[in-house]
């Protein structure tokens, strides 16, 4: 079993999926993350005197979190931080979607269109992009050339998360969350998701804000069923790999 999920910063994938990564590994599924920026842009910048130093630090400490989260496979692309809006859109769900023929995941998770409880645009790009992918992977009329030069094969993603919640912040331009279908129970895993976070030492002055809403809106992950290759009505889960054939 292979879960694959798509971010934009680093920190992204301990903020908003870390307790789900480590769950699955324990349980023998292979995890991917790919993060589309090297997190350049960010507000906060330790003591990086240049994009191009924040850039290296923040490679350096999403390593560092993925080796906590005990990530199979991770990797962070060089698209632009805060620029995702105004990329080739066909462009980029190429990459994604090259990227998703040769993993071949199982299950996919990413953000919301709504770009999560923060609506930075990153995310909401990101989330377009992933969810054109997961589509066109499976189909031979998209991106053929992937096919008849490239040697890849079309690949049907069983299962599209987005990531949500059931809160909004205070202070924030308004956000319309997807209604959660799936809590994911990631007890065992809930302070090594913290720590993994915090493995991003140059976004520290967000540590405390983020430990403090996570404690207390418990140990556990909430996602949005976006799509499945088996028509089905919306019901409750727990596990992001029910019903899911290997």
């Amino acid at each position: 079993m292979r879960l694959l999920c798509v971010t934009a910063h680093p920190d992204d994938e301990a903020g908003g999926f870390g307790g789900s990564l480590l769950l699955y590994r324990s349980r023998g599924v292979e995890t991917y993350v790919l993060c589309l920026t090297e997190g350049q842009a960010a507000t906060h910048r330790g003591s990086a005197k240049s994009g191009a130093e924040l850039a290296a630090v923040r490679r350096a400490e999403f390593a560092a979190s993925c080796e906590l989260l005990r990530v199979s496979h991770s990797e962070v692309l060089d698209y632009p931080d805060g620029g995702l809006a105004k990329l080739d859109f066909f462009t980029v769900v190429g990459d994604l979607t090259r990227r998703i023929r040769q993993i071949r995941p199982n299950v996919i998770m990413t953000f919301g269109t709504e770009g999560a409880v923060t609506a930075h645009p990153d995310h909401s790009m990101v989330s377009a992009f992933t969810s054109m992918a997961y589509q066109w992977a499976a189909r031979t009329n998209r991106y053929p050339e992937q096919l008849e030069k490239e040697g890849l094969q079309p690949h049907r993603t069983q299962k599209l998360y987005y990531a949500s919640a059931g809160f909004t912040l205070e202070d924030r331009q308004p956000v319309a969350l997807a209604p959660i279908s799936t809590v994911v129970d990631i007890a065992p895993h809930f302070d090594t998701k913290i720590a993994a976070f915090k493995k991003h030492a140059s976004q520290s002055p967000l540590f405390e804000m983020f430990e403090g809403t996570v404690r207390r809106r418990g140990p556990h992950e909430s996602f949005h069923l976006a799509a499945s290759t088996t028509p089905r009505k919306i019901e409750a889960e727990t596990d992001l790999f029910a019903g899911v054939m290997e």
